[in-house]
């Protein structure tokens, strides 16, 4: 048995919900799970459908990209999830699809507006959207340049990686992430229905405006946070 059986497994229940949750399409998207102790990354190999896919399908890459472990070449965004990884030390999941209206809005290369409550009690900001590629970062190396346009969208400080788990790359779509590779599956939904929600908002009356910040702050803050009271523990 692998000596990463626990997080294959794991990577590959979380790749499983995609299609489950209606995220994907045919082969689209990737999930991707990190070992902080040992130093590697299990994530989906590149193109295997997922109807296909088995846990002993999930490949082991270091946090340089190697392959520690597996006979299919990793996701072609591997390079992508590294760097986040990398960067962003309190993430244990990555996540990326094509979902549509995420994908929509990342076309348009517009953030999604918070506007209402069900936005607020997943985040206290729009969801932001990165700049568009340049040719020359295209023409390089495109994944990576990928996880540096993620990057760049928190490079401010107005941000915080650890509160705002979700962004659209413009012209392609969407990346979340969470404590583990199931939170950054259920962040990918959470998007993909706050992305058809704006979508709708705005639709039915385009003049239609941000919530006030006192609304966004209460709902915010009774899920997160030392203060927070909504739900049960454990759950």
């Amino acid at each position: 048995m692998s000596a990463y059986q626990s997080l294959k497994e794991e990577v590959y229940e979380a790749n499983m919900e995609l299609p489950k949750r209606g995220l994907v399409l045919y082969t689209f998207g990737n999930v991707s799970g990190i070992d902080r102790k040992a130093g590697v990354v299990a994530i989906k190999p590149s193109g295997v459908p997922y109807e296909q896919l088995q846990p002993q399908d999930i490949v082991i890459v270091d946090l340089e990209n190697r392959v520690v472990e597996g006979k299919m070449r990793p996701s072609s965004d591997t390079l992508t999830h590294t760097l986040l990884y990398r960067r962003f030390p309190n993430i244990g999941g990555v996540c990326h699809t094509h979902s549509t209206y995420a994908v929509a809005w990342a076309q348009a290369k517009l953030p999604i507006p918070n506007l209402g409550t069900t936005h607020a009690d997943h985040l206290v900001a729009a969801v932001p959207c990165t700049d568009e590629m340049t040719d020359e970062m295209i023409k390089g190396n495109y994944e990576l340049e990928t996880g540096h346009q993620i990057l760049n969208a928190f490079r401010d400080g107005n941000l915080s990686y650890e509160e705002v788990e979700m962004v659209l790359v413009a012209c392609h779509g969407p990346f979340t992430w969470g404590k583990n590779a199931a939170k950054a599956v259920y962040n990918s939904a959470v998007l993909e229905e706050l992305a058809r929600m704006a979508q709708l908002t705005l639709s039915i009356n385009p003049n239609a405006s941000t919530i006030r910040q006192a609304l966004i702050d209460k709902h915010y803050f009774r899920k997160h946070g030392t203060n927070a009271y909504y739900g049960q523990e454990g759950y």
